[in-house]
């Protein structure tokens, strides 16, 4: 998978940054850490900046993050209980986590989306609750794009250091 990731940003550039960002988001297998750190490494080669992978990362997920969160506001609870159960493996997340996550999510849910858009696994589903639980769209966008831009900062400055280290991919 890593070298379909690459010739696709080598391709693409920020728009391949941007895609497999959303995919990313949508389809939680797919490694961002892979994605931003390829985009960083592309970008310390002069190809791209790295701002501009980064925005490009960070705009990327975020429209994933909102497809998710107007999905749970579209589909409610009841619908989108029989769609985690259904497909609960591969979303990586069960009915059970949600209802655990009620409770606190009413009393810090901007703070957890914020730290949720930065841990693997986490970060692609945390839009679900979010719009389940009613949290307001600005709110939502918000906190998510701050934890996204972080994590999308982390992973391409990672691989911007990467070449500098002497390590080449």
């Amino acid at each position: 998978m890593e070298d379909w990731i690459i010739r696709r940003v080598e391709w693409g550039h920020y728009w391949g940054v941007a895609l497999l960002m959303l995919l990313e988001t949508v389809f939680p297998p797919v490694p961002s850490e892979v994605i931003m750190t390829v985009a960083g490494v592309s970008a310390s080669r002069g190809t791209m900046s790295l701002w501009g992978t980064i925005a490009a990362g960070t705009a990327g997920a975020m429209l994933g993050n909102w497809l998710w969160y107007w999905l749970a506001i579209k589909f409610g609870e009841a619908r989108m209980h029989v769609f985690i159960d259904r497909y609960s493996r591969w979303l990586t997340l069960d009915w059970a986590e949600i209802e655990r996550g009620h409770g606190l999510f009413r009393k810090h849910g901007p703070i957890i989306v914020l730290v949720a858009r930065m841990l693997p696994t986490l970060r692609s589903l945390i839009s679900i609750p979010a719009g389940l639980f009613g949290m307001s769209l600005r709110r939502f966008l918000v906190f998510s794009t701050i934890g996204t831009a972080g994590w999308s900062a982390a992973l391409a400055s990672g691989g911007f250091r990467w070449i500098f280290l002497g390590l080449t991919i």
